[in-house]
């Protein structure tokens, strides 16, 4: 086999292990973000929607969806990455992968690959939901799409990297609790920033959900926050940083050894 050949293979094995993985405990890693977002839209959407009435010219309930899909997609492309590379490293399998003729970035790319998968699946799954409760119109599909690709790839790799550095399995939650879900609530899912006064303005707008919940929102509802070119360029820059340290952290072999 050539040494294409051998990488391609690694990758699919890897991308479909990976897939099997969180297939295969559909009820743990699918089923809960459903039920929690239709949670949203029962209490967010039907019961205080409203009492809000518009913003942004659409219904309330309308507002907050595109969030709330994007917020299942980031923090279940993060969770997959980070308890799967974990569990590779605990179980030792991690080693067997470094020793192969297996490039870091093959290894980092199927990782990564799975963590799309379910952040997508469990994205399909909410805004399915979703329509029960509201009509959605996508006004921009390659926008639509190539946001929540990035934001899962984005995502995947602070789930990897988060892997890597952490000792035992309360480290891989220390990021998702108090960063990922303050961030995600603080991003503009449930209002618009323009609400705010205007030094609250400021600080918001150094946080990168909001900039994937608005591009999103876009995407759907043809209404944002911030610019959809501004955004993009901060996921590209974001991904080839993220991804040239998790690179670097694979060539090296930190954190593979427990």
């Amino acid at each position: 086999m050539t040494q294409a050949q051998i990488q391609w293979v690694a990758l699919t094995t890897i991308v479909a292990k990976e897939i099997r993985r969180f297939m295969r405990i559909w009820q743990q890693t699918l089923v809960p973000p459903a039920i929690t977002m239709s949670l949203y839209f029962v209490i967010f959407g039907n019961l205080i929607g409203p009492r809000i009435g518009e913003m942004h010219g659409v219904d309330y309930m309308s507002f907050i969806v595109p969030g709330l899909i994007m917020m299942s997609v980031i923090t279940n492309a993060y969770g997959n990455v980070a308890s799967s590379f974990f569990s590779n490293k605990f179980q030792k399998s991690v080693e067997e992968l470094m020793v192969a003729p297996v490039h870091p970035l093959t290894i980092l790319a199927g990782f990564i690959a799975g963590g799309v998968a379910r952040g997508v699946c469990v994205g399909v799954i909410v805004t399915l939901l979703s329509l029960y409760f509201t009509s959605l119109e996508i006004h921009h599909l390659l926008i639509v799409v190539g946001i929540v690709v990035l934001s899962a790839v984005l995502f995947s790799l602070g789930g990897f990297i988060n892997a890597v550095h952490a000792r035992k399995f309360d480290d891989i939650s220390i990021i998702p609790t108090f960063v990922i879900t303050p961030l995600t609530y603080l991003g503009g899912v449930f209002y618009s920033i323009d609400l705010l006064p205007q030094h609250w303005q400021w600080l918001s707008q150094l946080n990168p959900i909001l900039y994937m919940v608005n591009t999103f929102r876009y995407g759907i509802l043809g209404v944002s926050d911030v610019g959809v070119g501004i955004s993009f360029l901060m996921m590209f820059v974001f991904i080839v940083l993220l991804g040239g340290y998790s690179v670097f952290l694979l060539k090296r072999g930190t954190g593979m050894r427990q």
